[in-house]
């Protein structure tokens, strides 16, 4: 009786096993609102520090609440830095970013680490790519999230060694300017169901 016994539970745990193997990822799609969501940059010079902001083109995230494998992306407009100098602007713009050339800025999502709470505040990573001035690097970008209905809203901050990933210095010999450039991202938008295919 006891064998018995142990066999139908161990068949319950493999059957429950398998289903939970089989059930499909509950995917969400975070669609980015442009005009409440920013990129805010912070740069040492010799002088003072230059803060500015970009802004972000539509996008879109598609991941999993409970972590796993990710996509989508969000995009910078490479050419809409602001610092409150126009001079500064320009030059950052033609002679820096070459956003002629390489019009966008683009974090590409490939991994999520960490549950999302679906209500409230969460702490989770999220690993991909960054493509700037036509080379992309990767990076794992440590969000701090909160939802509150169907709204989420995320924030980064992460640091940009430009001078080692190609970019020139804009500085001079009387003017000297950090090779690094922080970054803090905050993003809001919709959080809504992906809808899956039935099963045939």
């Amino acid at each position: 009786m006891h064998c018995k016994r142990t066999l139908k539970n161990s068949i319950w745990l493999l059957f429950a096993v398998l289903c939970a193997a089989a059930s499909p990822p509950q995917l969400k799609t975070l669609e980015i609102d442009t005009g409440q969501s920013k990129v805010q940059y912070t740069v040492d010079t010799t002088f003072h520090t230059v803060h500015g902001t970009f802004q972000l083109k539509p996008g879109s995230i598609q991941f999993d609440p409970a972590g796993g494998p990710a996509s989508g992306q969000w995009v910078v407009n490479a050419s809409s830095g602001e610092s409150g100098s126009k001079g500064r602007d320009k030059k950052m713009t033609n002679e820096v970013l070459e956003a002629n050339k390489f019009p966008d800025i683009t974090f590409t999502a490939q991994q999520t680490k960490g549950a999302l709470a679906l209500s409230g505040g969460s702490q989770i990573q999220l690993e991909g790519t960054l493509s700037l001035h036509g080379q992309s690097h990767p990076m794992t970008l440590d969000v701090k999230a909160d939802v509150q209905g169907t709204t989420l809203s995320g924030d980064t901050a992460f640091d940009v060694p430009y001078t080692q990933w190609g970019l020139k210095n804009p500085g001079n010999f009387f003017l000297h300017v950090n090779d690094k450039v922080e970054i803090h991202v905050h993003i809001v938008g919709q959080v809504k169901a992906v809808a899956t295919a039935p099963r045939k």
